[in-house]
């Protein structure tokens, strides 16, 4: 990135934030060149740029001013239509195949799945690290290692009550992270050949899941307003073939989408009236950015058919592989295949988390990550405004840190993402999270990875490609 880009980026990030706001006079270009140590026909061209993207104006012999930008609202993709025929499920090929690709390139990571770790307290993680493990007397070591650290189960009981919601104590089950607990759960209540409804789309590790324990998936139209469509959940719980159900109600990955508390309370009845375990995925419940946290379909359980699973990894503490799974009645059965499987979680990082929650601040950290990824939303929904094509349809979740993209149909979300490597940015595409691979002109994009004014510049870098990719269409369409 060149140096006038750089400081239009910095600028346009501060113009977001309402640091700058409309009506207020940039730095002259030669103030800004002395404070910047850059030539004044540097600061001219970042000026030029960001004027180009209609955030500034000049006004003759006084200046650039901040001023209200134009656009035409962006539009959000409709409810899923996937094939209401079960799936034999077969990604796991193609899932390890994108990650490695990613991971061969230095890139602005915008299709990880966890946030810039800068974000989080990893100096004071690791402080709780090192007391826990000088106060931890050796025999805790190999005490609790099925259910995991017993101070830690208690403090995610009481985050649980805090919610109300009451989570006893024995039922809660310390796993290697978030995915370790869903896993786990999904054997516990499945055998081979079991049906298993899912969202379309859905996160990609729940196909891989259900492809390694030989299930079958169906896929359910969902919204990205409102989640699942209950009436076709319904429909496939009337016909008495469904074993389980894998759902992300909250700020799901990859729409965002949020399932309103009225629905997820007739989730949970329908679940109580046809006696099927729901496996809730609920990593990024605490992830909220208005002034209340949703509460999940786990509070308006009243006969314990939903296992209640999260983690640390997405919200503090990336790297730890502390999740758990709030079971009920499958607890046992979860601890059985824990045993089998792994045995235990790691103490250190159990000690070290459970300190650090003990020595409080836990919840204004959590008030600064959602301020931050609120605003890194923004920023990334103006770039994207600002630098796709006309058509484009994308989410405006209202939490999380992902935004899902329909681009024209003619795209390839799988090309798309190979160029946009060689041009430094990652991204994941649409068929990661389907049984059937569609959504191929689709792509799911991390506003949180990365500081601001790089997420700015790497959506810009996406748009232009995207605006080539359209081109070639619009072209190859044209009658010879």
């Amino acid at each position: 990135m060149t140096q006038y880009e750089q400081l239009a980026d910095e600028i346009h990030a501060l113009i977001r934030s309402g640091s700058l706001r409309v009506g207020d006079r940039l730095p002259s270009v030669r103030t800004c060149s002395e404070r910047r140590k850059i030539s004044q026909s540097t600061v001219f061209q970042a000026y030029y740029l960001l004027e180009s993207r209609g955030v500034v104006q000049a006004r003759a012999r006084s200046g650039y001013y901040v001023t209200p930008r134009a656009q035409d609202p962006l539009k959000g993709p409709e409810t899923s239509r996937p094939s209401l025929e079960t799936q034999t499920v077969a990604i796991n090929d193609l899932v390890v195949e994108i990650l490695n690709l990613s991971r061969r390139h230095e890139v602005i990571p915008l299709g990880s799945a966890f946030p810039d770790p800068a974000l989080f307290p990893l100096d004071r993680l690791a402080r709780s690290l090192g007391a826990a493990m000088r106060r931890l007397p050796p025999r805790k070591l190999l005490e609790d290692l099925t259910t995991g650290h017993l101070r830690l189960r208690q403090q995610v009981a009481q985050r649980y009550a805090v919610d109300g919601i009451h989570a006893d104590v024995d039922d809660i089950v310390i796993t290697s992270g978030a995915m370790d607990a869903l896993n786990l759960s999904l054997q516990a209540i499945t055998e081979p050949g079991d049906l298993v409804l899912v969202e379309a789309p859905t996160f990609y590790a729940s196909l891989q899941a259900i492809e390694r324990l030989k299930l079958r998936a169906l896929q359910l139209p969902t919204s990205p307003a409102e989640g699942v469509d209950l009436a076709a959940m319904e429909a496939a719980l009337a016909s008495g073939t469904v074993r389980a159900c894998w759902f992300m109600p909250t700020f799901q990955n990859p729409l965002g989408a949020l399932i309103p508390e009225s629905r997820k309370q007739a989730m949970a009845e329908l679940l109580a009236r046809y006696q099927v375990p729901l496996i809730e995925d609920d990593v990024y419940g605490d992830l909220y950015a208005g002034t209340h946290k949703p509460r999940p379909i786990k509070a308006f359980d009243k006969q314990g058919w939903v296992i209640h699973c999260a983690s640390f990894s997405k919200n503090l503490a990336p790297g730890y592989r502390v999740g758990w799974a709030c079971a009920g009645r499958w607890t046992r059965a979860i601890e059985r295949l824990k045993v089998m499987s792994s045995l235990s979680a790691s103490v250190p990082p159990q000690a070290a988390i459970s300190d650090y929650l003990a020595q409080g601040g836990f919840d204004l950290h959590l008030r600064r990550l959602r301020k931050t990824l609120a605003l890194q939303r923004d920023v990334m929904l103006d770039a994207i405004a600002e630098s796709f094509p006309p058509g484009t349809r994308v989410t405006r979740p209202q939490g999380g840190y992902f935004l899902w993209l329909e681009l024209a149909p003619h795209i390839d979300a799988i090309e798309l993402m190979r160029q946009a490597l060689t041009a430094g940015v990652s991204l994941m595409p649409g068929p990661l999270f389907s049984a059937d691979q569609r959504f191929a002109h689709c792509i799911r994009l991390n506003f949180g990875a990365a500081p601001a004014h790089e997420v700015t510049r790497a959506t810009h870098i996406l748009g232009a490609l995207v605006r080539a990719l359209a081109a070639e269409g619009r072209t190859d369409s044209t009658p010879a």
